[in-house]
This record gives C-alpha cells, structure tokens and sequence, in this order.
C-alpha cells in the first residue's frame, strides 16, 4: 500500500499535465506533431502534406462511436463548403484491427470527400494524446493547433464552424 500510493500520485500527475496538453476550447498554439499514416487506397501521407494552403481540421473517430458518426455529417457539409477556401479535413480513424475492415465501406456508403487515414494501434492519437473519440484539433496554415474538442454534442458543430470561418478570414 506504501508504494501504491506515490505511484498513484505520480500517475494523476502525469495525467493531469497531458490533458492540459490538450486543454478542450484552449486558444493556446503548439505545433502539430507531423506524423505518416495509411489513406483508405493503401498510400501513405503525413500531416506536413496538408498544412500549408488553409485551415486542417484533424478529427480522431471509430466506426462503432455513434457521436463519431453524427459529427462526421457535419463535417463532410464543411469539406463541401468550404474546400474550395482551402479548408482541409483529416479524419483518423482509431478502429483496431477486428474493426479497420469496416471503415472503408462505411465512407464510402456515406459518400464522405475528405481525407481518411487509418491509426488502428493508435499511434497517431497518442501522440496528440487523445484519450476519447470523438476527438478535434483545428491547425492553422502555420502548423499550429488553434483549437482542440473532445465529444461530441447537437450544437458542438457551430462552435466548430465558427472557428474554421476565423480561420479561413485570416488567410
């Protein structure tokens, strides 16, 4: 019980300091880690590839997270909308490996245009330490995370848009 206590208090800690990493809303700017992943065709592109021209909206999901699913719709009118703006959309999906198999049909049946890369060891989301999906991060044409959100709610889809809008007048 002795040592599980420091242990325990190292690990709330440690805890503690990656979510501020990621702090949900923050207007705080960090670089985005680069990073190479597998599109649905079997390529391979990093993040670097996209950064430059507008605003990347980068979005952990799954096949099987149901808010995942209802925010993707929104985020497809975005792509749609605003594509031609430079905005860029990079869906991550999380899916493991008894799942990864049904990511490629379920973007195709909904006729998604954007991005999807796959991340089935989660990788990628540890590296941007994303603990749940859904889970968003804007990035400016610098490189930089301007904006972060975890979940997803009825409503969650404006706030998003509103900040991808900013970042699309600023370009």
């Amino acid at each position: 019980m002795k040592f599980f206590i420091p242990v325990l208090s190292l690990f709330v800690c440690l805890v503690s300091s990656l979510a501020q990493e990621v702090d949900e809303g923050s207007n705080d700017i960090r670089r985005a880690p680069n990073f190479e992943a597998e599109t649905l065709s079997g390529n391979y592109v990093s993040l670097d590839e996209y950064i430059g021209e507008g605003p990347v909206l980068l979005t952990f999901w799954a096949t099987w997270c149901t808010p995942c699913i209802a925010e993707l719709k929104h985020y497809n009118e975005f792509y749609n909308k605003y594509k031609s703006q430079g905005l860029k959309i990079v869906a991550i999906s999380t899916d493991s490996e008894k799942t990864i198999n049904k990511v490629k049909p379920f973007i195709r049946s909904n006729k998604y245009d954007f991005t999807v890369l796959l991340d089935p060891n989660s990788n990628i989301a540890r590296t941007y330490y994303v603990q749940t999906v859904p889970f968003t991060f804007l990035i400016n044409r610098d490189g930089e995370i301007v904006y972060s959100h975890s979940g997803y709610m009825k409503g969650d889809e404006k706030i998003t848009e509103d900040k991808i809008k900013g970042l699309l007048s600023t370009n």
